[in-house]
């Protein structure tokens, strides 16, 4: 378009920052804001939420700020976005006084708002607060919860090792579960290692989403955990008679306006031979540094070595690894992850934190993990 000589609009300026938010391709959507104020173009709350909404998915909460500060006029849109913005970011206090912040100014929050207020009490474990929220939206907004509602009713009683609890809440819904519902619960069992209330629950999501790998892939794991490889052979062999696929871990890393993808065990990218050479000496440092790969996390069967090994190439450390060989080491390396964090690759990013003095931020599926010397903004609850 601009080659072209045609004036992009306010709609294509939203769609583009967009784009940017979604592959966390934070250098283009600083151009993107760069050119709107060179060419003057006034930053409604339009494009304002949309770069609010970018900066937040990018990590950069500092600078969010400052657009959501500079809006002259806020919408709920614009305050949901940096109220659901803080909460993934692992600033769920900060997002509950914006909340507040909201009120005081009489804007009414609506369905979204609740969504980004509830995943920050889940985020922060503030159990009574977040029924506090879910209650005051029909007795004090007269808002009646959804479906998404209720799921994070559930993800905040299980995250918080309620298991019970969130039972009840399935339960107790005034509509059917769906599948994200159960997933919050399978997702619970998974952290507090309950094997078999995981195993029903599992069966259970798998008929309700035959062709999901994600949900193959959780209860298999829960088999593996527990040593139960038959079982593992099985859903493996379901799954191939179905013609479902794993999705491959992959992460994303954006240098110098150019975004490169990382998988694991990547034998693709140009320069991936550099790429190992650092990885084998990020594993000394971090073993120097007290580092003990944390080989149960490959839940296949095969031997200690293989399992370390496998360990050393998840697509995170690749692109750690790129980041550190190819950016200043003064700059802040960004990585987007299709998949949760695994706890080998998250104990691991907050020693190379400290070790090469630098800040990592990496979004996995689900929130932000900013790593600074040695410790993560999610407080090692995730």
């Amino acid at each position: 378009m601009l080659v072209g000589g045609v004036e992009p609009n306010e709609s294509v300026f939203v769609n583009v920052i967009s784009a940017c938010a979604y592959l966390g391709a934070l250098e283009q959507g600083r151009w993107i804001e760069s050119y709107l104020r060179r060419k003057g173009v006034r930053i409604g709350v339009r494009i304002g939420t949309a770069l609010i909404d970018m900066y937040l998915t990018c990590g950069c909460v500092e600078r969010a700020f400052g657009i959501f500060d500079g809006l002259k006029e806020k919408n709920v849109m614009a305050w949901s976005a940096m109220i659901a913005g803080l909460a993934v970011n692992g600033r769920g206090r900060e997002a509950l006084r914006l909340f507040a912040e909201m009120e005081n100014d009489r804007v009414l929050p609506n369905e979204v708002t609740f969504i980004g207020v509830l995943n920050a009490c889940s985020h922060c474990r503030l159990v009574d607060e977040g029924l506090k929220h879910f209650k005051s939206m029909s007795n004090v907004y007269g808002l009646k919860p959804n479906v998404r509602h209720y799921c994070c009713l559930v993800d905040l009683y299980g995250r918080s090792g309620m298991l019970d609890r969130a039972q009840e809440v399935i339960k107790e819904m005034p509509m059917k579960p769906n599948s994200a519902v159960w997933g919050a619960l399978l997702n619970s069992c998974r952290i507090h290692g309950n094997t078999l209330l995981g195993e029903k629950i599992g069966k259970e999501l798998l008929e309700l989403e035959p062709n999901n790998s994600g949900r193959y892939m959780l209860l298999s794991n829960i088999y593996a955990a527990n040593g139960k490889w038959e079982e593992v052979v099985t859903l493996r062999r379901m799954m191939k008679e179905n013609g479902v696929d794993k999705t491959p871990g992959s992460s994303v890393i954006e240098l110098e306006g150019s975004v490169h993808e990382f998988i694991a065990g990547d034998n693709f990218h140009p320069d991936r031979r550099e790429v190992y050479r650092m990885v084998d000496r990020m594993m000394v440092e971090l073993k120097s540094a007290g580092y003990k790969p944390e080989t149960d996390q490959i839940l296949l069967d095969m031997d200690e070595e293989e399992k370390e090994t496998a360990l050393c190439h998840h697509s995170e450390k690749l692109a750690i690894a790129f980041g550190l060989i190819k950016s200043d080491p003064a700059t802040t390396i960004r990585i987007t992850k299709n998949l949760r964090i695994c706890n080998d690759c998250h104990a691991a990013m907050k020693l190379i934190s400290k070790i090469y003095d630098r800040e990592i931020v990496v979004r996995d599926r689900s929130r932000f993990h900013h790593f600074r010397g040695a410790s993560c903004s999610c407080g090692d609850f995730w």
